[in-house]
């Protein structure tokens, strides 16, 4: 419950400023990419005892950083508003996948809806406001995805994933005990 109020707070703290200055699509989707790492931070910091959440969040948004700026350094993409040559991948969109992978694999679907859902939003905005393409803002978020899910366990409890492929179905059950 305390981490659905720190969240709510946040968001209401950053939006509002953003919502009277500025109802550009553009900058919603900036100011979510920074809420929703930083939402994921706060939760590790006052919703969990010990800093293990923490190293985990700062290591899987390190690594995701590290891949996105070199696959930009050595991937001269332009823009397609023309503004630079470093459209791939989307930065903002593997922040923001890396940082709601890492809110569901570490604290359950129930946060981790949400925060896929706020992920997507960003992606969204960046192919809108034509700062990238799709294939940018896919590449983004596989990137990020891959990242939250390498470095992030479960805080607490038993988390339960469906597994499908190959013709074969089933459940991947871990936990603590």
């Amino acid at each position: 419950m305390r981490l659905l109020v720190l969240m709510t707070a946040m968001a209401g703290l950053l939006l509002t400023p953003v919502a009277r200055a500025n109802s550009d699509l553009e900058t919603s989707g900036d100011v979510l990419h920074l809420l929703l790492p930083a939402t994921a931070f706060g939760a590790t910091l006052f919703h969990e005892e010990g800093d293990e959440g923490s190293w985990q969040l700062i290591k899987a948004a390190v690594s995701s950083r590290v891949v996105v700026e070199g696959l930009k350094w050595g991937i001269d993409k332009e823009r397609p508003d023309g503004s630079g040559n470093d459209s791939f991948p989307s930065g903002h969109t593997s922040d923001s996948f890396m940082a709601a992978t890492f809110i569901n694999q570490r604290y359950g679907w129930e946060w981790g809806v949400p925060a896929y859902a706020v992920a997507t939003y960003v992606g969204y905005t960046r192919v809108e406001s034509d700062k990238h393409e799709i294939e940018d803002v896919l590449a983004g978020a596989a990137i990020g995805a891959l990242a939250g899910w390498y470095f992030t366990t479960p805080y607490e409890g038993l988390t339960v994933v469906p597994i499908a492929g190959n013709g074969q179905y089933g459940l991947y059950v871990s936990g603590r005990f």
